[in-house]
């Protein structure tokens, strides 16, 4: 098991902000995929393809996939997208 030490120098070796640090990270295509993003998300950024570093919805709301809460509620949590010089932007989906 690894500690929150190497998780945190793994997400910045992706270029995920520390700010935007959630309990999972993945990489999908090539796209760093921080937190509980919902499904509709992640289809909209791999169909898109935009020159990004990935998507992040930080901490864990608790009305996020895998969180409990309501499936219709899960697409309207506020997911960001993370562009290639580190700035975040709110990411419609």
């Amino acid at each position: 098991m690894t500690d929150d030490s190497d998780r945190s120098a793994y997400r910045a070796e992706l270029g995920v902000p520390a700010e935007m640090a959630s309990c999972h990270t993945a990489v999908v295509e090539g796209y760093a995929l921080e937190g509980h993003i919902p499904v509709g998300a992640i289809v909209r950024l791999l169909e898109d393809r935009p020159d990004a570093i990935g998507l992040a919805l930080p901490g864990m709301p608790g009305d996020s996939p895998g969180m409990g809460g309501d499936v219709t509620t899960w697409e309207r949590q506020p997911v960001m997208l993370i562009d290639r010089d580190g700035s975040l932007q709110p990411f419609d989906y």
